[in-house]
């Protein structure tokens, strides 16, 4: 049991919106024309596309093969035929484009045949490659591979489950825990024997009352020291080292992870997909997201990956004055490019904006200096130093200070009385350390490749050179031997190379003395006459001395050399 629960610093209350889709229960959205599913999932990896155009695939089929370790498995939605596979639009800011697999639903929703997986006879490897294989990943927005952070199965005491769902307007885990709470303690009964920690401690803020309680039924079930907490409503309590802290009053320090201290953390919807995955064999191919805002018919639906984002707002009629769509909350959220982008694994909430409900940000002021982002801060940083130096360019001093330990939760930004948008600063300074990093790294190894490519061929230079030395040994060994050393040059001795060149010389003399004549039959008394007397001459010719030019003796003279 939890003896008490502790602080941590900074942390703002902004008005929750919760009522507007809390009670609105979870529903199956309607399956659009056609489904986007990008192959990258995450900013950390992606996956290579194992289908062809033309191609009939079932739902829960694989689709993409994973890349690298952080890689993780990408599966159809449902059955229909492969249209297309190319480059389209991806959910963030930027709206560049990724790879995806179009898929055009046959209407039958075929599923391929699933197998449950017996984690309990099965080894640990066999168990997380299982996870990998069903495309698990963290569903609370950073989609980090479920199957990486379980780690070696040691060294965890504690695992938390994250239901706080601390972000405004989002109401999607709170409704799983309301309706599912079974298969999530399930789940995370799976993920604490996969981690080896030896009790389960579940936090959801005190503002969901139905999901604590559900929660708190679910867990009688469970064997095992289980604890179903509620924690004060404070934004960010739902961040991972946050709310570390206030269960077990362990403070992360920079640059440390929670399984560093022996604690791990999970969202529900994650430990939901683990249980689907393990105990029914099914893939992560849908999720729950909240649609909510400016809307006529906020709700919670249950919703296929790939799905484009304006198929969805057809469900809950956004208002004639709503003027641009959020995915995410309101304090960690984007404004979306576009409409035609897919959901995606961590797509947790469309927020339909109006000018009322999310006034325009007011123009922004100098800063003053006041300290409010440093009191609001959870991370402990110092948010207007990071402003000064990511303005200026000076991200080496923005590292001193801690960049990327920031959450970007927006603490700063909504307490600046400055109006500076300080979380976009951040991530401008992050995104151009990253670039150059990227850059050194290309640039370092392009200097290792031509330093390589120069030490080769100098080897090669000397190995070369070696061979020679050996092959004009060799030689030399040979022509002493058959008693022909005098016809090789005078300085062949010293040079290897005039030795080869001699010895080569010789070869083809003798092949050319052995080779038999050709082309002698059925001359004429006439030709075979006169080559009788060439080879007369020639051979006359071989028995006058060497150093005497050829021609010179009266002797070899005849009448057709003198016309």
């Amino acid at each position: 049991m939890i003896a008490r629960l502790f602080n941590f610093h900074g942390g703002v209350k902004p008005d929750a919106h919760k009522n507007e889709s809390a009670n609105a229960p979870i529903q199956p959205a309607p399956m659009p024309s056609r489904l986007v599913v990008p192959l990258r999932q995450s900013t950390r990896a992606t996956a290579r596309c194992i289908v062809s155009p033309g191609q009939h695939v079932l739902k829960g089929e694989r689709i993409g093969d994973p890349e690298g370790t952080l890689g993780t498995a990408v599966h159809a939605p449902t059955s229909g035929t492969v249209v297309e596979f190319g480059l389209h639009p991806l959910a963030h800011p930027s709206g560049l484009n990724t790879r995806c697999v179009v898929i055009e639903p046959d209407g039958e929703d075929r599923w391929v045949e699933r197998h449950p997986f017996d984690y309990h006879t099965a080894t640990r490897e066999q168990a997380l490659a299982q996870l990998r294989d069903c495309g698990i990943v963290g569903l609370g927005g950073a989609t980090f591979p479920s199957h990486v952070k379980l780690g070696r199965g040691s060294g965890i005491d504690t695992l938390i489950l994250n239901g706080a769902e601390c972000e405004p307007w989002i109401t999607c885990d709170d409704r799983l825990m309301r309706e599912r709470a079974a298969d999530i303690l399930a789940g995370a009964s799976i993920l604490r024997e996969l981690i080896g920690a030896r009790r389960l401690v579940v936090g959801i803020e005190d503002n969901k009352p139905e999901a604590i309680a559900a929660m708190q039924a679910a867990a009688g079930g469970i064997e095992g020291d289980v604890a179903v907490v509620a924690v004060p409503s404070l934004y960010p309590a739902g961040g991972e080292k946050q709310l570390i802290r206030v269960l077990t009053g362990v403070e992360i320090p920079y640059g440390k992870l929670g399984a560093e201290f022996g604690v791990q953390c999970f969202n529900v919807g994650t430990a939901h997909a683990v249980y689907r995955a393990l105990a029914h064999g099914e893939p992560l191919i849908s999720r729950v997201l909240t649609l909510t805002g400016n809307v006529s018919r906020p709700g919670n639906y249950e919703v296929l990956i790939g799905t484009p984002i304006s198929h969805l707002l057809a469900l809950c009629a956004p208002k004639p004055d709503t003027d641009r769509t959020l995915m995410g909350g309101p304090m960690m959220g984007f404004a979306l490019p576009r409409l035609d982008v897919p959901v995606v694994k961590g797509t947790n909430c469309i927020i339909s904006a109006s000018p009322t409900l999310f006034p325009p940000p007011q123009p922004e002021q100098p800063c003053i200096r006041c300290g409010e982002c440093a009191r609001a801060c959870p991370a402990e940083l110092q948010p207007f130093e990071l402003y000064w130096f990511s303005r200026a360019l000076n991200f080496g001093k923005a590292q001193e200070y801690n960049l990327f330990d920031c959450i970007e939760c927006g603490c700063c930004s909504y307490v600046c009385p400055s109006h500076i948008p300080l979380v976009d600063y951040y991530r401008f300074a992050k995104s151009e350390i990253w670039a150059r990093e990227r850059e050194k790294s290309a640039a370092d190894q392009a200097r290792d490749r031509f330093e390589f490519r120069n030490y080769r061929q100098e080897r090669e230079k000397e190995e070369k050179a070696a061979k020679l030395a050996a092959k004009a040994a060799e030689t030399r060994a040979k022509m002493a031997d058959k008693g022909a050393a005098e016809e090789a040059p005078a300085n062949a001795d010293a040079d290897p190379k005039k030795a080869l060149i001699a010895a080569a010389l010789a070869r083809a003399k003798a092949q050319k003395e052995a080779a038999p004549v050709r082309n002698t039959e059925a001359l004429s008394p006439e030709t075979e006459k006169e080559i009788a007397e060439i080879d007369a001459r020639r051979i006359k010719a071989a028995l006058i001395d060497p150093a005497t030019p050829a021609g010179d003796t009266p002797s070899e003279r005849s009448p057709e050399s003198t016309s």
